[in-house]
């Protein structure tokens, strides 16, 4: 799995890629407190299996920041029940709301992790 060592923002978004480190990674990602990664969760809506990494390192995170592309979509109730078997907050948004919010909480030296879908189209 592709990984960048360390935890560091989030410099842009589009086109179905994400901008950090001054790369860019076409698809969807985890940037958790190990690093970040590619991500590759199940279509069209991502299952709890697609969390395993994450919740690996549930013990070094509060806050779950899932970003669901260029709109909010809702989540399902089983995958909020995993994340608050595992005491960890999930928040739900469009990609675009979850990367700012993570940069923020980045900033703030927060124990935050985000698992975002790209967003496709910049209409």
């Amino acid at each position: 799995m592709a990984r960048y060592p360390g935890q560091v923002p989030i410099d842009g978004y589009g086109a179905g890629l994400f901008h950090f480190a001054g790369m860019a990674h076409h698809g969807a990602i985890l940037a958790l407190p190990s690093g970040i990664y590619d991500w590759s969760p199940s279509e069209p809506e991502p299952a709890i299996a697609d969390f395993t990494q994450l919740f690996a390192e549930a013990s070094a995170i509060d806050i779950v920041l899932l970003g669901t592309g260029g709109s909010l979509r809702l989540r399902t109730a089983s995958l909020r029940q995993a994340f608050a078997e595992r005491s960890l907050s999930l928040d739900a948004m469009a990609s675009p709301a979850a990367l700012s919010t993570y940069n923020l909480l980045l900033a703030e030296r927060r124990r935050v992790a985000a698992a975002l879908l790209p967003v496709r189209d910049l209409r």
